[in-house]
């Protein structure tokens, strides 16, 4: 059977990152010494608390505008819905349902003007998309300092500043493990929460849906090329401000199931991170700001978080240290995003040096007539 050299060179520059990372991984873990059944149990707890939020990803890079770290508005309008539902004091799954409820038509909102702001960006999107989550996040903290429990009541007096408003900077949620309780397996020692993986199995669903609908095939060919797109009647301007606000509406509900797993919220600081690792997760699984898949964001929520797992007690045990094991934890974290890109861009440059080799070959070598 014969090998196709460029095929499978295209296979190899395409998996680079992932196999990468799988051998950071296949080292660090021996090194850190931790049991299989600890791995398991803290792999599963971390694909619960993250896969929503780096499938949220996916529309935007399907519309060609590449990683909406913009989803930091939809995770901060997660986080003043369970603000809310935590003051009303309502616990367990239907206080996430009407966290949810809360935050929806603020995610829309912030999701349709960071939309209207990236067309106007058209290219520079997720530079854009970064500095207005830093924009947005001051009027986020204006409204939890100053509003709340001076022009929007609170009952809860614990839950605010010894001043009487402003929210105070950590809450513990009352609806901790909502989700995950609902229906949880337990093997052993490795507690699966399977009511968290059927949301997560809902949102792939209506991903796979979503692209075969008329509305997700305007999405693919402005991604494809915008021009193109423009021509052939699609409003291209719309589309893209549809993917921004889905994107963000997911990303509002992936930071409401990461919450409810972790059981306490940063207020002021716990959406800032939310893109950034998210993004590092999507780029480990194999995708590209151009190409983007749900294997790759699963399985590159499962690699990045199994990488940042095991680093900081490998490093230790090298080290010595165990706080530059932790300095190691986010150095790897950090340029994890930065050393995808880089190797997408390689990626990119060796596909093009391929496809003008076949054309060269094609023209020296012409088909009989």
């Amino acid at each position: 059977m014969k090998i196709d050299k460029n095929k499978l060179s295209k296979l190899i520059t395409g998996s680079a990152v992932p196999l990468l990372f799988l051998i950071i991984c296949i080292f660090a873990i021996p090194l850190s010494q931790f049991s299989g059944s600890y791995l398991i149990n803290n792999i599963i707890t971390r694909l619960v608390r993250n896969s929503f939020l780096v499938l949220a990803l996916l529309l935007p890079v399907m519309a060609g505008m590449g990683i909406n770290f913009g989803m930091v508005l939809g995770a901060m309008a997660g986080q003043i819905g369970l603000v809310f539902i935590t003051d009303w004091g309502i616990t367990g799954a239907p206080g996430l349902l009407l966290a949810a409820l809360v935050a929806t038509p603020i995610a829309m909102v912030l999701g349709y003007f960071g939309g209207q702001v990236l067309n106007r960006a058209k290219g520079r999107e997720m530079i854009t998309s970064m500095m207005l989550s830093l924009f947005i996040a001051g009027i986020y903290q204006f409204f939890l300092l100053y509003v709340c429990g001076s022009l929007i009541p609170f009952k809860d007096p614990a839950m605010l500043l010894s001043r009487g408003y402003g929210v105070r900077n950590a809450l513990t949620l009352d609806v901790a493990k909502g989700f995950d309780n609902l229906l949880l397996l337990k093997l052993g020692s490795i507690n699966i929460p399977i009511g968290t993986f059927l949301i997560i199995g809902l949102i792939c669903l209506f991903t796979v849906w979503f692209r075969k609908t008329k509305i997700g095939q305007d999405m693919r060919a402005v991604g494809q090329d915008m021009h193109v797109a423009s021509t052939a009647g699609i409003p291209m301007d719309k589309t893209r401000v549809q993917a921004i606000m889905i994107s963000t509406v997911l990303a509002c509900y992936g930071q409401i199931i990461y919450l409810q797993n972790i059981g306490t919220l940063n207020t002021y600081n716990g959406a800032d991170q939310a893109a950034l690792f998210a993004a590092a997760a999507l780029l480990v699984g194999g995708a590209t700001v151009a190409k983007a898949t749900i294997p790759n964001a699963i399985i590159g929520t499962a690699l990045f978080h199994l990488m940042f797992l095991v680093m900081p007690m490998a490093g230790k045990y090298i080290t010595g240290s165990a706080m530059l094991g932790e300095y190691f934890r986010m150095f790897v974290s950090y340029g994890v995003v930065t050393l995808a890109l880089v190797l997408h861009s390689w990626k990119r440059q060796k596909d093009k040096e391929m496809d003008r080799s076949q054309f060269r070959i094609a023209v020296n070598n012409p088909p009989d007539k």
